[in-house]
């Protein structure tokens, strides 16, 4: 049996309780240092560069000249998936356009602040977005389908995914099929930092977009740090990581399967399950070489890595108080509430960016099909930033319309604190001055 990383979290001093928060990407100062070059050289050589680093970072068959996904790549990707993922690639669009649907803020909104002034609203969408969907350890038509669709329904009409091609130089089928089918048809066989760069500084063939969206390696990360003045990055989504909250009336071998899900992402990923059953603990930890019994080679070794190592395993808290202590002080990109009565807790949960409840509901059907975005802020970044949705594709302008009635009483109350703050051209603008002008019909 694989030794679990096991913590007794009552038992911790205050730098191991701070160790259990940090994720593999906290500090991306390396590569800060490792992407530099390649950024510049996107900057300057364009799809010489794009088509250099596919063949020597993703070690991929890429030219200049095949760049682009084909409308013929895209035909072709419907006949390479089987009839059953293309129903369920189906089924989870049109669930998550239904959510986005309903989040999609309404065009405008004005309201009477005082009689005769009015406030409010307008939102447009962003013209130009870059899609991000990774690769390098799995293919993510999921991650298309949730980038995708909000951006649609937001209306953004230029919109182009990024994505590592594989060894051959093609995409991912399943990517294309989603891709289609959420209504976007421009891709790029462009991954890594090189693809954030490309979608920053624009090349002979990549178009430049105003903001990028997606989860990504710390390579990505560091790219999207170092590129934020040029282009909007968006929510900052690194390596999965989930923690599973359970109490006492489920069976730890069912808090393991869970555990298991990101944990499997990569050994990058983070995992924990807190509770405060020992019970539940122990049934966990026995329960999981059974379960990897039945997973493939590659993630049994990814999940084994996170689960032995320092950024997953198991904590047995003293209390569901402390459990929930360090729920928020861990703040989850994933968490789920692994209880027959899970909203006896809820109300006690404040950071995690995706609360999902109660025993039928784990992150697997999150991640492909209920709705609710799974692309989600990690790192503790859910303090302050909520899941990608709909407004993460729109702008927002504030309105506002004074009528000649209400106008006086403004404008003597902007008069006053202008001249308080000594800002002399702010008065003026509000002061007899302008009423000459009104008077003269200006």
């Amino acid at each position: 049996m694989t030794d679990v990383s096991f913590y007794e979290y009552s038992k911790l001093n205050t730098e191991e309780k701070a160790a259990l928060l940090r994720r593999s990407e906290t500090d991306i100062s390396s590569f800060i240092e490792k992407v530099a070059p390649i950024l510049e050289a996107v900057r300057t050589e364009g799809d010489k560069a794009l088509a250099r680093f596919g063949r020597e970072l993703d070690k991929a068959d890429v030219t200049e000249a095949n760049l682009k996904v084909t409308e013929a790549e895209f035909d072709a990707a419907f006949k390479l998936v089987d009839d059953s993922v293309v129903e369920s690639i189906k089924f989870g669009i049109d669930n998550i356009r239904h959510f986005h649907e309903e989040q999609k803020p309404e065009a405008m909104w004005l309201k009477e602040i005082r009689p005769g002034a009015f406030a409010g609203d307008r939102f447009t969408p962003i013209q130009s977005v870059a899609l991000y969907v990774p690769r390098g350890k799995g293919s993510f038509p999921s991650v298309t389908m949730m980038t995708s669709v909000p951006a649609v329904v937001a209306g953004v009409p230029n919109l182009a995914i990024v994505t590592p091609p594989a060894p051959d130089g093609t995409v991912d089928a399943a990517t294309l099929v989603a891709a289609r089918l959420a209504g976007v048809e421009t891709v790029y066989k462009v991954g890594g930092a090189q693809a954030v760069a490309a979608v920053a500084y624009g090349t002979e063939t990549v178009k430049p977009a105003l903001k990028i969206v997606g989860p990504g390696s710390p390579w990505v990360v560091a790219a999207k740090r170092s590129l934020s003045g040029v282009i909007d990055t968006g929510l900052p989504a690194g390596p999965s990581e989930v923690m599973i909250l359970a109490d006492d009336t489920v069976h730890g071998g069912l808090a393991a399967l869970d555990l298991l899900i990101e944990a499997e992402h990569g050994p990058d990923s983070s995992a924990y399950l807190v509770t405060h059953s020992r019970r539940v603990a122990e049934e966990a930890i026995a329960a999981l070489p059974e379960h990897w019994s039945k997973m493939t080679e590659q993630r049994v070794g990814f999940s084994k890595a996170v689960l032995t190592g320092k950024t997953g395993g198991v904590v047995l808290t003293s209390s569901i108080e402390e459990s929930y202590e360090f729920v928020n002080a861990y703040a989850p990109e994933h968490l789920e509430l692994l209880s027959t009565e899970p909203f006896i807790h809820l109300g006690h949960i404040t950071e995690a960016s995706e609360i999902l409840m109660g025993t039928h509901t784990p992150v697997s059907i999150a991640n492909f099909s209920l709705g609710p975005n799974a692309v989600l802020p990690t790192s503790r970044w859910a303090r302050t930033f909520g899941p990608l949705s709909v407004t993460d594709f729109v702008k927002r302008s504030s309105i506002g319309y004074v009528t000649a009635p209400a106008y006086p009483e403004f404008a003597k109350h902007s008069h006053n604190l202008a001249l308080y703050e000594g800002f002399s051209s702010h008065a003026l603008a509000v002061s007899p001055v302008r009423d000459a002008y009104l008077k003269k019909g200006a």
